[in-house]
């Protein structure tokens, strides 16, 4: 198979969403229906033994959240998939925000019941920064929640994007009858207390025939007949490539525990969703089928095997093909690598590869050469662009609580603020150690990580800082900055000055009284203030 063929058939995205929305089940539906897995896991029960496949790490498993991306490839309709699970948790959001660098589009999942959410909206955010591609599954159908054209209303409003229904739903909650395709003219009946096959699908293309009635009822046709009117009077034909530049957000109805609406969803990413897609380098755009490979890392997790003291680079091929037992350029170290274990994830299974191709995501065993961010080629020296560190909003100091274990302690914290968990500051000219986070779980996540993985016992002391920027300008006046504001600058790990902002009006007078100075809230110097 030719590299052309080989990139066509590839679709890389992740599914991103409000915790509780159904994200984590939808996750299993599709791996069902590419048959990677044989039963879905209960996520939400501690219970239960069968967790969610795509849940690994043992904190996961006994709070039941995701709190780390996992990776999962699967074959569905000649088509290979590459799914990224998100956590949806408010907390990890970073992890989610990089993830999205790695995609070329995004499922949205969204509960009827609660509609759009705070952490919702962030998302899409960073998804309007990249213009990613973005298809919403509205959830849980089978409940009471908010009527659908008052849910179209509220995501164009909230999340600033121009929605097209693909799908309708005839009713909800115990009234939810089933729902009209309207991309593809059928109709899918649902049945309470029945795991929707999606094989009864209907075709149906004209309402005003007897089989709708046959079907739904007098009134329940009549209605949906009058609602599809409405929405043909509404919206043009549907669009692929406004879709495509992120401009169109098509919209489908079902419920994910049900696997109801499920495949009509995944029939149609398959056939609308981009394959690889350009993307940018410091130095030029990297076209997917350039026959030299190149890559760049987006994640990085250790101890995946906690027996095996591993840590592994999630690297997204961007261009050529990555070949096992290669030797690469690591752009960042200037030094070549090879890699003879390279790996493809089914969640914790790990398969070794002999190579992959653009959109695919390989796991790199990494004994410490790896950052995010970091590009592997075939000897030109670039960077890839565009995966930041986002400013943190709750900044700790690291307390030692066992002296005996310091070694440990520096070890594990910078291993772990490697994988991007939190964020490690460094006082200008000093040695106390700051970590910054997006929510307080990601503490308790990383106090746990670093007693079970590294047997070093910490604790954080709470400091009042409310936004770090990163600072750039003219250098006499940043020195002379530095010096009147010593306590309240830091350095990041690429040892970029960050100034600690303690509230928004200290921000905004340091802004107003500093011209010379540039604030970004990104450390690639982009999103300045």
């Amino acid at each position: 198979m030719s590299l052309q063929q080989e990139i066509a058939k590839r679709k890389t995205f992740a599914i991103i969403s409000h915790p509780d929305a159904g994200k984590t089940t939808l996750t299993e539906k599709f791996l069902l229906f590419g048959g990677a897995i044989q039963t879905a896991g209960a996520v939400k029960s501690n219970k239960i033994k069968k967790h969610a496949t795509s849940d690994f790490m043992e904190i996961e498993r006994q709070r039941g959240i995701s709190v780390a991306t996992s990776v999962m490839s699967f074959e569905y309709k000649d088509m290979l998939v590459n799914l990224l699970d998100t956590p949806g948790h408010k907390d990890f959001a970073e992890d989610t925000y990089r993830t999205l660098t790695a995609v070329d589009s995004v499922v949205l999942v969204i509960d009827c019941v609660k509609g759009v959410e705070e952490q919702t909206e962030r998302l899409m955010e960073v998804c309007r920064m990249r213009n990613t591609p973005v298809i919403i599954f509205i959830n849980k159908m089978d409940r009471d929640g908010k009527n659908p054209f008052d849910l179209l209303e509220e995501l164009e409003k909230k999340l600033n994007i121009k929605t097209q229904p693909l799908s309708w739903p005839i009713n909800m909650g115990r009234d939810f009858k089933g729902v009209y395709n309207i991309h593809h003219k059928s109709l899918l009946k649902f049945q309470a207390n029945q795991k929707a096959t999606d094989e009864d699908l209907v075709s149906l293309p004209d309402l005003n025939t007897h089989d709708i009635v046959e079907l739904v009822g007098e009134k329940d046709a009549a209605t949906l007949r009058e609602e599809m009117e409405l929405i043909m009077g509404v919206y043009d034909s549907f669009d692929k490539e406004e879709y495509r530049k992120g401009n169109l957000s098509p919209v489908f109805f079902g419920s994910a525990v049900n696997n109801f609406g499920v495949k009509d969803l995944l029939d149609t990413f398959i056939e609308i969703a981009p394959s690889p897609i350009p993307r940018m380098t410091d130095t030029r755009e990297v076209l997917p089928d350039e026959k030299k490979f190149s890559g760049f890392v987006f994640k990085i997790h250790a101890n995946i095997d906690p027996r095996h003291r591993d840590r592994v680079a999630f690297l997204r091929v961007c261009s050529g093909t990555f070949e096992r037992n290669t030797f690469y350029l690591h752009t960042r170290l200037e030094k070549n690598v090879r890699f003879s274990n390279p790996y493809t994830f089914m969640a914790r299974d790990k398969n070794i590869v002999e190579d992959a191709y653009p959109g695919d995501v390989v796991g790199l065993f990494d004994t410490g050469n790896f950052k995010i961010g970091d590009t592997l080629t075939e000897g030109e020296t670039m960077f890839y662009t565009g995966i930041p560190s986002f400013s943190p909003e709750i900044f700790k100091e690291l307390v030692n609580n066992d002296p005996m274990k310091t070694k440990q302690l520096e070890k594990g914290i910078r291993q772990l603020t490697d994988e991007g968990v939190a964020q490690l500051f460094t006082q200008h000219g000093g040695n106390r150690k700051i970590i910054g986070c997006v929510g307080e779980l990601q503490f308790e996540v990383i106090q746990y990580r670093l007693l079970q993985e590294y047997g070093a016992a910490c604790s954080f002391r709470t400091l009042p800082y409310y936004k770090a920027c990163w600072i750039q300008g003219d250098e006499q006046k940043v020195q002379d900055f530095i010096r009147f504001k010593q306590s309240n600058i830091v350095q990041d790990k690429e040892e970029h000055l960050v100034y600690l902002a303690e509230s928004e009006w200290y921000l905004n007078t340091e802004r107003r009284n500093n011209p010379e100075i540039k604030f970004f809230i990104t450390s690639d110097f982009k999103h300045e203030l």
